[in-house]
């Protein structure tokens, strides 16, 4: 049975909290928030994974710890917002959670965000296709 974590959980409730408007608002806060990728990471793109899904070019890489608590990197243009905006969700929902806890994360989270009437189908599917790279990469990682 998947589980939305309480970090993405409370990032859901705080997007339906708002009106509509509001939240494209918030998305953008979301957007100047995305973490720095760590330097390993950003002078060598080919050890992060393109996210096809995008338009833009988005990348994501996710660690598990020695104490098994997953980080998730991603870049994205600060030119798509939005995109920008939805990595920067994950990338902060998902960091410090279980490798069990990122894997049971429902496929459609991004869908329960209240924004499927404010951003193109499109979109929604890029950050879907974000939240199911990371499940892969760390599905991969605690496998070996």
């Amino acid at each position: 049975m998947t589980h939305v974590p309480d970090t993405l959980a409370e990032i859901r409730d705080e997007f339906l909290e708002l009106d509509e408007a509001d939240r494209l608002q918030l998305l953008l806060e979301y957007s100047r928030e995305l973490p720095d990728v760590p330097e390993r990471f950003r002078d060598h793109p080919e050890l992060t994974e393109r996210v096809a899904e995008c338009q833009s070019p988005v990348f994501i890489v996710t660690e598990v710890g020695d104490d098994g608590r997953v980080a998730m990197h991603a870049t994205a243009p600060v030119e798509a917002p939005t995109t920008r905006g939805f990595a920067s969700i994950l990338a902060q929902g998902i960091t410090g959670l279980t490798a069990a806890e990122v894997l049971d994360i429902p496929g459609d989270y991004p869908q329960t965000l209240g924004l499927t009437r404010l951003v193109s189908p499109l979109r929604i599917s890029g950050m879907t296709g974000m939240l199911a790279r990371a499940q892969r990469q760390v599905g991969v990682i605690t496998a070996s």
